[in-house]
């Protein structure tokens, strides 16, 4: 991957490098309108001057980049994250790389630093997380052509590798689970709904539920907090009509939903019945123990560091599904009174 260089400013300025050199460094030799538009064209193909050292000597930064759009409490709780940057950490260590990570507010932030650590040759490739559909990153990032894979899916991300699991095929389990111990209302509290894997999860059990005759399935959606995951859960269980059952985006969720179904004087797994997404020690802590959707996130997160350091070799790195996700039953899971 090719990254960004006066002469390519001056070919798209039609200029000569010279010119690009004067007009970067702020020196006469060129109009003000010419200046402008040196500046913007380096501005959209990330080339930032103050790193043109580096980039003579063509030296790799030896560092992966890893920007999250989440609020940055939510990672200091949030086992999913702690487990897939562990497994960065093991695989990009082993090869004398160090992981770079900037937590943002918006996608539109998250493309501001790209362009930075690309034009600024912080980084030599980037991993992607909490992909969208038409998501606005995705074609910066081949614009600039940075070298990138992409956690979640699957999903059009064009010429970008991308590593995923089965979400889908993980809720169908679970709800066919659930149906099997006789629950008959059964509801779901998600995490951010425009999330692609979000989606692909809303749209799976809502098919699954439907092809196994449940009526008046809900699911409401939350931000992996807990604090979301409590209002969900108590909007749910004051109806008349309350769930039996309830599955859970993530363990974060699942453990302040038992919290609430038992300060409301609710038994686990008597009353209701608990499923978490993606299984953490915090799953075996609380009693009781829940039933939950596990996979070894550490390894997912090696497999996608060891596909990234593929493509910032040069080598074809083609899409992965992996970190196939199974059903661990424990005491939250029981037939309905």
């Amino acid at each position: 991957m090719k990254r960004p260089t006066i002469a390519d400013i001056a070919r798209r300025a039609g200029v000569s490098k010279g010119a690009v050199s004067y007009a970067l460094n702020g020196q006469p030799g060129v109009s003000e309108a010419t200046r402008k538009r040196i500046l913007a064209i380096a501005q959209e193909i990330g080339f930032n001057a103050n790193s043109a050292a580096r980039a003579l000597s063509g030296a790799r930064a030896r560092a992966v980049g890893l920007t999250l759009c989440r609020p940055a409490r939510i990672l200091g709780i949030e086992p999913w994250f702690m487990g897939l940057i562990s497994g960065f950490e093991a695989e990009l260590g082993a090869h004398s790389y160090a992981l770079t990570l900037q937590v943002v507010a918006t996608p539109e932030q998250e493309i501001e630093v790209y362009r930075r650590w690309w034009g600024e040759r912080r980084i030599d490739g980037v991993i992607v997380t909490d992909i969208r559909e038409d998501d606005v990153r995705i074609p910066v990032l081949q614009q600039l052509q940075l070298p990138a894979v992409v956690i979640g899916g699957p999903g059009d991300t064009g010429s970008i590798a991308q590593i995923w699991s089965d979400d889908a095929g993980a809720i169908t389990e679970a709800v066919r689970y659930l149906v099997a111990l006789g629950h008959h209302k059964i509801a779901r509290v998600s995490g951010v709904p425009d999330l692609l894997h979000t989606q692909v999860r809303t749209k799976a059990f809502n098919e699954v539920c439907a092809s196994l005759g449940l009526d008046n399935v809900i699911t409401l959606p939350a931000d992996y907090t807990g604090e979301e995951g409590s209002r969900a859960t108590r909007r749910l269980l004051i109806g008349g009509d309350r769930p039996t059952a309830i599955i859970y985006d993530n363990d974060v969720m699942a453990v302040a939903g038992l919290a609430v179904a038992q300060e409301m004087g609710l038994s686990v797994p008597g009353d209701l019945s608990i499923v978490a997404w993606d299984d953490s020690p915090l799953c075996s802590l609380v009693h009781p123990p829940l039933t939950a959707l596990s996979r070894d996130i550490s390894a997912y997160g090696a497999q996608a560091a060891r596909e990234l350091l593929n493509a910032i070799d040069g080598k074809k790195v083609g899409n992965v599904e992996a970190g196939r996700v199974h059903l661990t039953p424990r005491g939250s899971t029981a037939p309905p009174r």
